[in-house]
């Protein structure tokens, strides 16, 4: 068996890199089919993300020359170039890192779930295409299993480590049934798109999008069943936000201390919870003064995230030792399955070498023999031809000077342990 994981990410490529040897949705089934055709893979499936590429293969020989090339020529690039960011693990290091990955513990983010999601798609695809065998089915299975007891058993995906899901997290503090809720969130980048993805994914009842340009807050808006406003509009639409988060370019502060304390008033001191992630800032710093305001900076997010980040350091080193555990696991599985398959093989032979003297004793006795010198030869004929095969095997091992192929035989049929018995 030889199992083998090869592909590049976010620390050894850089994005030009990953951005030419990604897969499109679109050239997966051929791309995968493709490589079982022209390597040396029985089985094969592709992860394929904005900051990893990588092949997971059963290989009929260790040819990592050959997935490289392959890999190389699919994409366009020059080998010399995949060469000098790709990595390779081979056998239980391959199974170690898949299960790594899938446990976020590869991740740019330690802990992000969504790579486990992502792994789980890229199973459906080579299945779908036929490239998924007995061990990349067993392994992927196994991988799974580990990231489940990791996720449940370890603290390594539960507190905030960006931005955006910091924001959401201290907005679910401080709101305890956000579908009850409003959101105003200011800007359409990439930050505030992300704090609108997980807004929306908590449920929230209703989310505003602003911003300077109408085209570009009706594009995000649209996304999350959401509502666009231009900035100017924002005073208006203050008076329902119990969740302000603001995120723009602007180099001079959106919101002043006035516009909010009349949209209290209003509110009748309803409260309103602020993150300001703008550098520099949208909000004026004394909206925190108000009573019923509770604002953060970016600064008070990146203090939280801090002290998430070490807890999920903790949590990884827990996960760590999980990992190890279900990579050896899954190996003396394999091994255990090696020795079916032979003991498998040897039962058969040996009931057909079987039925091959049974059949000769029964027309012997059909013909008249006796039946006590019918067992003798069917015993002296099976014990022959059941040692027929060892026999000329020890005796080849001998004569080449394999005596730990000798002791391992004499290990395997326990002579040591017959001859104390007698």
């Amino acid at each position: 068996m030889a199992f083998l994981a090869l592909g590049i990410n976010h620390k050894t490529a850089s994005v030009a890199v990953r951005e030419r040897v990604a897969f499109t949705p679109e050239q997966m089934v051929e791309a995968l089919q493709q490589l079982c055709r022209l390597t040396p893979s029985s089985e094969a499936a592709i992860l394929s993300t904005c900051n990893r590429s990588e092949l997971y293969l059963k290989l009929d020989e260790m040819d990592v020359q050959a997935v490289l090339a392959w890999l190389a020529g699919y994409h366009g690039l020059p080998l010399s170039d995949l060469q000098a960011c790709a990595y390779v693990h081979e056998n239980e290091q391959a199974v170690r890192h898949m299960m790594r990955v899938a446990c976020g513990l590869d991740s740019m983010i330690l802990g992000e779930p969504q790579i486990l999601g992502q792994l789980k798609s890229a199973y459906a695809v080579a299945r779908e295409a036929g490239t998924v065998g007995p061990l990349l089915g067993r392994l992927f299975q196994a991988t799974f299993s580990t990231a489940k007891s990791v996720r449940t058993d370890t603290a390594i995906g539960e507190n905030p480590v960006s931005v955006a899901f910091a924001a959401v997290s201290l907005a679910k503090q401080i709101f305890a049934d956000l579908h009850r809720s409003q959101a105003l969130l200011i800007g359409a980048g990439e930050t505030i798109t992300l704090v609108a993805r997980h807004l929306h994914e908590q449920g929230i009842k209703r989310i505003v999008v602003a911003n300077r340009t109408l085209e570009r807050a009706s594009s995000l808006a649209e996304q999350f069943g959401a509502h666009a406003i231009l900035l100017a509009d924002i005073p208006d639409e203050l008076i329902n936000s119990d969740i302000v988060i603001s995120s723009t370019a602007s180099q001079l502060p959106i919101l002043g201390k006035g516009a909010v304390e009349r949209a209290l008033k209003k509110r009748r001191h309803k409260p309103i919870f602020m993150v300001d992630i703008a550098v520099p800032r949208d909000i004026e710093p004394e909206v925190g003064e108000l009573d019923d305001v509770y604002l953060y900076s970016v600064d008070d997010l990146h203090e939280v995230i801090e002290e998430n980040l070490k807890s999920r350091q903790g949590a990884a080193r827990a996960a760590e030792e999980m990992v190890a555990v279900g990579a050896e696991e899954f190996m003396a599985r394999l091994r255990e399955l090696a020795a079916v398959d032979v003991l498998k093989a040897y039962r058969q032979q040996a009931e057909t070498l079987r039925d091959d003297e049974l059949q000769k004793a029964q027309r012997q006795l059909a013909n008249g023999a006796p039946a006590d010198e019918v067992l003798a030869q069917l015993a002296r004929g099976l014990t022959n031809k059941l040692l027929h095969a060892p026999s000329v095997q020890l005796k080849k091992l001998s004569a080449e000077g394999r005596l730990d192929a000798l002791a391992l035989a004499q290990e395997l049929f326990a002579l040591d342990e017959g001859e104390r018995k007698s």
